[in-house]
């Protein structure tokens, strides 16, 4: 909260101010200087980066920053330098953050047909940052909430936990405005079309948004219909804005296709999946039990575990350190927002040294959280499992709580050590089979076949014509 604090008194200074919106050309009120824009956009990268991953693909990453470079210096704020980056996700998502930085997940990479579609989708958040529409955003909810109002004492704990508590990271779940939307998808056709791009495509993927909806329910990523609004309005006006003479312009299908060839697609069970009622990190080697019915967010920066009724949470996060537990502990628990140290608990981690701690925090309303801190150090890393609920239900909670952490153990199952991702992969249409019959060869399992329909921009009783790359996972 002493963030959001000192971003409200920066802000309210800032009122006097006016600028011309680089866009519009209109003077408005403007809450930021550029610098300040610039200084909150490195520091919610650097959050996203750790919170999300980025996606271990250099050639993948660099094809997208060139596309991106390509078109940045043909906006309205040339002089900002843009970053461009691929998220390690499956959600289907783009998006920006103040400064210039835009990001696209594999997910919404999957989904698109072409180097031209994804021109556009990068011009449209390059249209968010030009026209300064986050920073509107962030200006309502700093100015109108006074800061991170998130509603309760224990969702707020529960975002610093789990690192979704910054003034810049909250805008990843702000919806734009109907009219924020309209301008973005305008600038992303004037863009692309500057850079020599085909914006027809914008429609194309408007359609495949509308059939695949949004799919990210029960992630700590929202997906981008949840963020950017589709309304038919909206896809009627984009199509308005096309011209004759953009079917001349760059489509790049072929190229943009062989770029995202081998991309992984759904989630990568090497960072951590689960199955039936345990949670499986191959990479870390490392399983644990889940509470039946509790929803499960993985990231590269955490687990978070969330009840039913959303009274409960347990998160777990590691971390490589040299520190004995003790020594970790202290740290950790001076981050510990007013907390007042309860006692240690005594939790036996089969093959494993561990140290509990048990605090209450008090809010300002007198109310009263409880959170055990439990550190197991496990080779290199000390990882630490936060059971977190309102100190009167903590009890009803705590034999789940330690069910799951007593249950950590070492992974030995070559079954589960050697999961591997499903991935994206290219083929040659004949002309001669359907596109389900192409899916049946190559054994694809028939639940993703309309998914994969809508990948490929095609029914499943449709004939490719031959030589058509399409897109199947193996």
């Amino acid at each position: 909260m002493k963030q959001a604090t000192i971003w409200v008194s920066a802000l309210i200074l800032a009122l006097a101010r006016c600028a011309v919106n680089p866009v519009t050309g209109e003077r408005e009120l403007s809450l930021f200087s550029e610098q300040q824009e610039i200084a909150l956009g490195a520091q919610t990268d650097a959050e996203i980066r750790q919170q999300y991953g980025l996606y271990e693909d250099a050639a993948l990453n660099a094809y997208v920053e060139s596309v991106g470079k390509k078109i940045a210096p043909l906006t309205h704020r040339p002089q900002l330098e843009y970053h461009f980056a691929v998220l390690d996700t499956p959600v289907i998502n783009a998006f920006a953050v103040p400064g210039g930085y835009i990001y696209v997940t594999r997910g919404i990479l999957a989904l698109m047909q072409s180097e031209a579609e994804m021109a556009v989708v990068l011009g449209h958040e390059l249209g968010h940052v030009n026209a300064r529409h986050s920073l509107r955003r962030m200006s309502q909810v700093l100015l109108v909430q006074a800061g991170l109002a998130v509603g309760s004492a224990l969702s707020e704990t529960f975002a610093q936990i789990s690192g979704v508590a910054s003034v810049g990271m909250q805008l990843l779940f702000l919806k734009y405005s109907r009219d924020d939307e309209y301008q973005a998808d305008s600038l992303g056709i004037e863009y692309a079309r500057k850079a020599g791009y085909n914006p027809g495509p914008m429609i194309n993927f408007f359609a495949s948004l509308e059939k695949m909806g949004d799919l990210s329910g029960g992630r700590s990523l929202p997906g981008f219909l949840s963020t950017h609004p589709l309304t038919k309005d909206r896809i009627a006006r984009a199509r308005q804005m096309l011209v004759d003479t953009d079917a001349a312009l760059a489509y790049k299908d072929k190229p943009y296709l062989q770029k995202i060839d081998g991309v992984v697609y759904g989630d990568d069970p090497r960072q951590g999946y689960v199955e039936g009622r345990a949670f499986y990190h191959p990479g870390l080697a490392f399983a644990f039990d889940i509470p039946e019915g509790w929803t499960v967010q993985n990231t590269p920066a955490q687990v978070a575990l969330v009840s039913k009724d959303q009274k409960g949470a347990l998160v777990l996060q590691a971390e490589k350190t040299a520190d004995s537990l003790p020594e970790y502990a202290s740290k950790r628990a001076a981050s510990l927002k007013e907390g007042r140290f309860v006692g240690e608990d005594r939790l036996q981690v089969s093959g494993f040294s561990s140290y509990h701690q048990t605090y209450d925090i008090v809010r300002e309303n007198g109310s009263s959280l409880r959170i055990r801190l439990s550190f197991i150090r496990k080779g290199e890393f000390i990882y630490t499992f936060s059971a977190l609920s309102a100190s009167l239900d903590f009890g009803r909670f705590d034999p789940l709580f330690r069910q799951s952490v007593q249950s950590f153990a070492e992974l030995r199952d070559p079954a589960h050590l050697r999961r591997q991702p499903v991935r994206l992969r290219l083929l040659v249409a004949d002309g001669k089979q359907t596109l389900q019959e192409v899916f049946a060869r190559v054994g694809m399992q028939k639940e993703v076949w309309p998914q994969f329909a809508i990948l490929n921009g095609l029914e499943l009783g449709a004939t490719p014509p031959a030589g058509q790359f399409l897109k199947v996972a193996r």
